[in-house]
C-alpha cells in the first residue's frame, strides 16, 4: 500500500518490489497470487475498506446525503490470456477495445468525501464454460456467468451485511436497465435514482403506458421545468432544468435532467419507500452525487495505479484492486477528518515580521 501510495510512475510487481529494495518480484508476487491479501470473505474486494467509509461517524457529515454509486471501469490488456479480456465497450477509451471490465461500488457522504468500497470483474461467460479456459485463468469452479446488473447485487449484497446503509442508490443506463436489480432494492426498501434510457416504459394509470421520451413529450410543458443546481462540480455548480412525472405506482416517479444549451434529456427512474421524503430538491441532489464514483476511478488510475495491474488470473486482478481501493479508502478518510483544519489559503500576515504558517 506503501508503494501505491508514492510517487512511483508505474504500479506493477516489479516497481513494487524495487521500492521495498527487492532485486525481483518474486516475494511480491506471493502477496498477490496467493496469499496474505483480502483473505476474508472470499478475497472479496471491499470487505478491508468498508470498515473505515470516508466521513464515518463524523458528526458534522450527519446531514449530508449518503450515496451509493454504481459503475465500471476497464483496462486495456492485450492478447487473449488474461481473465475477463474480450473486445467489448471500454468506457476509459471511449470505444470498443480488447480488455477488462470491474464493477464498482463507491460510498459518497455529501460534502465530506468518496471512495470505492466494493468490486467485482466481470467474467465472459465463454471462459466460465470452457474447462481449460478457466482453469488457465484461475477462475473458481463454482463461478457462475453474472450481468453487470447482477454483480451489482452481490456487491451491495456484501456491503448490506458489513451494516453499511446508503440514503440512495445511484447508477448510469446499465443498471437502470437492470429489472433483478431495481426489484432487489425495493425488497431491501433501498432508495435509488437510477439512469434508464429513453426507450424505458413507464405505466402512467390505466391502460396508458409510454416511453420516458413520449411522457415528457406529452406530459410536460414550458412551466414545469426547474433550474436548480446538481451540486458542486469540479468547474462548480452545475444548473440544468429539471421536471418530475408522477407514474401509476405512488413509490415511482421520473426524473428528467435537461440540458439549459443543447437541451439534451437525460432520464431517471426513482423508487422512495413509503414513509421517505420525496420531496424533488432531494432527487436531484442524490442525482447530482453519483459524479464522485469517476473521480475515485480517476484517483485510483491516477495515483494508485488501479489500471496498472499486469497480473493475468483472476485471484491476482482480485488482490491488486484490494490494495488499491484500500490505498484509495485511507487517503479518503484522512482528507475527510482533515477536512475542517485545513484550508487552501494560508492566512493573511498581520505584521511585517509575522512567521510563516506552519
Amino acid at each position: 500500500m506503501s508503494a501505491l501510495a508514492s510517487d512511483l510512475p508505474k504500479r506493477n510487481g516489479w516497481t513494487i518490489a524495487e521500492h521495498v529494495g527487492d532485486r525481483s518480484p518474486d516475494r511480491m508476487q506471493p502477496v498477490v497470487e496467493s496469499g496474505g491479501v483480502g483473505r476474508r470473505r472470499g478475497d472479496e474486494p471491499g470487505a478491508l475498506v468498508r470498515g473505515r467509509r470516508a466521513g464515518h461517524g463524523s458528526p458534522k457529515a450527519a446531514a449530508g446525503l449518503v450515496v451509493g454509486a454504481l459503475d465500471e471501469t476497464g483496462q486495456p490488456k492485450r492478447g487473449a490470456a488474461t481473465c475477463g479480456v474480450k473486445r467489448q465497450y471500454m468506457g476509459c477509451a471511449g470505444r470498443v477495445d480488447n480488455g477488462i471490465n470491474t464493477v464498482h461500488l463507491s460510498y459518497v457522504r455529501e460534502q465530506v468525501g468518496h471512495a470505492l468500497i466494493g468490486a467485482r470483474q466481470w467474467i465472459p461467460a465463454e471462459q466460465i464454460d470452457d474447462p481449460d479456459t478457466a482453469a488457465a485463468m484461475g477462475l473458481p469452479a463454482d463461478l457462475r456467468f453474472r450481468t453487470k446488473g447482477q454483480l451489482a447485487i452481490d456487491i451491495c449484497t456484501d456491503a448490506y451485511a458489513d451494516g453499511v446503509r446508503f440514503d440512495v442508490i445511484c447508477g448510469d443506463e446499465v443498471y437502470g436497465g437492470c429489472t433483478p436489480l431495481r426489484e432487489f432494492f425495493e425488497q431491501q426498501q433501498q432508495a435509488y435514482v437510477l439512469r434508464v434510457p429513453r426507450t424505458f416504459m413507464l405505466e402512467l394509470g390505466g391502460d396508458l403506458r409510454l416511453t420516458s421520451q413520449q411522457a415528457v413529450q406529452r406530459l410536460v410543458d414550458q412551466h414545469q421545468w426547474e433550474v436548480r443546481s446538481a451540486g458542486t462540480g469540479s468547474k462548480g455548480q452545475r444548473w440544468y432544468a429539471w421536471a418530475q412525472i408522477a407514474t401509476a405506482s405512488p413509490e415511482h416517479v421520473l426524473l428528467v435532467r435537461r440540458h439549459l444549451r443543447t437541451g439534451e434529456l437525460a432520464f431517471h427512474y426513482c423508487y422512495l419507500p413509503q414513509g421517505q421524503r420525496a420531496g424533488v430538491t432531494r432527487l436531484i441532489r442524490a442525482a447530482g452525487l453519483r459524479w464522485p464514483v469517476e473521480e475515485d476511478f480517476e484517483f485510483g488510475k491516477d495515483q494508485f495505479g488501479l489500471d496498472q495491474c499486469q497480473a493475468r488470473l483472476h485471484t491476482a486482478i482480485r488482490r491488486h484492486t484490494v490494495l488499491v481501493t484500500a490505498a484509495l479508502a485511507v487517503c479518503a478518510v484522512a482528507a475527510a477528518q482533515l477536512r475542517a483544519r485545513t484550508d487552501t489559503q494560508a492566512p493573511l500576515p498581520t505584521t511585517p515580521d509575522l512567521p510563516f504558517p506552519s
